[in-house]
């Protein structure tokens, strides 16, 4: 087989090629071609062995080398696999960190156009759209931001700006600018992030108007004792009628600031909720009672009649301290704005769940609209002169609004111009079973 095979090739003389050789030499060299005549076939045999090995090693080092190069390429492709699924993995963690950002996030990229918005952006702006590829200008149409970013390509450092949104809703935010530059430090985009400050400016308003509300109130009365002093002082007191008056006035004022004080620390505690309920089963027509005859002299003073109309039974699960401050302030507030010669109900009904209503209703000159909303803001009077002469602190409906809620229940008013108010309230029902404290 194998010599029909190197036949085949012509690796192996065959007889034609052994009829066209050259004829055998004569001589002294005969002997020569006779051994090599002889020797000739295992040489090429040997030549061929030595040929095919060679080849069939080099065969299988180009074997060994395909297949080491092959096993280098699926490495190669398992790491680049491998590689992008770990960036895939940062994108999208990266991604779930910018969407779940409070704060406003914009990111351009090296000529300026919108590369990415997360949600908040969308929310700040009221706006869905897609900007995507757009100029700040082409996205929001607001100069201020355009010359943010370019400040910030052009000084190289993170600058910043308050700028208030068009719309209705009058939103403020701190815009924050900063570059991002590639390892070669050339640009390769600018990030903005946008800060909502609308809550801390209104929150930074009220604290103003508070403080101005409070300084006012203590000057005022502090202003009329400082005054009749010095008539005092100046020789009024020799007259007894007129000091005695005097000292009445001072008294009277000197209360007012007691009661501005009082109310100034229980709306403090109330707020930063550090109140620590005392809760008990208690019956509101018994509450109410207890609140009714400490106001009747000053309802009788004003020929306003109280009326007590809350069924007994009714029994509530709260503080017995702090619903009395909110019966006397709504009872208090109803007797001294309500017409002399009226009258003062107290009501209350269970809502067949887990809630007992209560209200307290007068029919005095009521409330206007536009007063409704505000009626429970803190130094808020709907007439400030008459709330002076009836020496209101402007505290009272707000500490009601914040007891009332830190029962878990709602207070709201109801008023017709002319024919009086209603202030409701819902506190949580207690059990039945249940014995009422006194």
């Amino acid at each position: 087989m194998l010599l029909r095979f190197l036949t085949q090739f012509r690796l192996w003389p065959t007889a034609a090629f052994r009829s066209t050789a050259l004829p055998p030499p004569v001589g002294p060299n005969r002997f020569d071609w006779v051994r090599w005549s002889l020797m000739s076939p295992w040489l090429t045999l040997l030549l061929l062995l030595a040929s095919v090995g060679v080849t069939f090693w080099i065969w299988r080092r180009e074997r060994a080398a395909k297949s080491d190069l092959a096993e280098s390429r699926r490495e190669l492709e398992g790491l680049r696999h491998a590689q992008r699924l770990r960036l895939a993995e940062e994108e999208t963690k990266q991604q779930a960190v910018f969407n779940s950002m409070v704060e406003g996030l914009l990111i351009l990229d090296e000529r300026g156009r919108v590369q990415f918005a997360n949600p908040a952006l969308g929310h700040l702006f009221s706006q869905e759209r897609d900007i995507r590829g757009q100029t700040l200008l082409e996205a929001f149409r607001l100069h201020e931001l355009q010359s943010l970013a370019q400040r910030a390509v052009s000084e190289g450092r993170v600058t910043g700006i308050e700028l208030r949104l068009p719309g209705e809703d009058a939103q403020v935010v701190q815009v924050n600018a900063a570059v991002v530059r590639d390892t070669e430090h050339a640009l390769a985009g600018t990030i903005l992030v946008f800060h909502d400050l609308t809550r801390i400016k209104q929150l930074e308003r009220v604290r103003q108007e508070f403080v101005a509300n409070v300084s006012h109130e203590l000057r005022t009365p502090l202003s009329l004792i400082k005054g009749y002093v010095e008539t005092l002082l100046d020789g009024a007191k020799d007259d007894p009628a007129v000091s005695t008056r005097f000292l009445h006035t001072i008294e009277k004022h000197a209360d007012r600031l007691t009661f501005l004080i009082d109310d100034l620390l229980a709306i403090a505690q109330l707020e930063s909720g550090q109140v620590a309920l005392n809760l008990q089963s208690l019956d509101l027509r018994d509450q109410a009672e207890q609140v009714v005859n400490d106001l009747s002299s000053r309802a009788a003073e004003r020929q306003v009649t109280l009326r007590n109309e809350i069924p007994a039974g009714l029994l509530i699960r709260a503080d017995g301290d702090r619903i009395q401050q909110v019966l006397f302030n709504l009872v208090d507030n109803a007797v001294k704005y309500g017409r002399p010669g009226g009258e003062v109900r107290l009501g209350g009904r269970a809502d067949g769940g887990q809630w007992i209503e209560g209200w307290v209703a007068d029919n005095g000159p009521g409330i206007p609209v536009e007063a409704r909303e505000r009626i429970f803001e803190r130094f808020y009077r709907v007439d400030r002169a008459r709330s002076r002469e009836q020496g209101g602190t402007g505290l009272g409906l707000s500490i009601v609004k914040h007891i009332i809620q830190s029962h878990g229940g709602e207070v709201h008013v109801e008023s017709t111009p002319g024919q009086g108010a209603t202030f409701s309230y819902t506190l949580p029902q207690a059990n039945a079973s249940d014995s009422p404290s006194q």
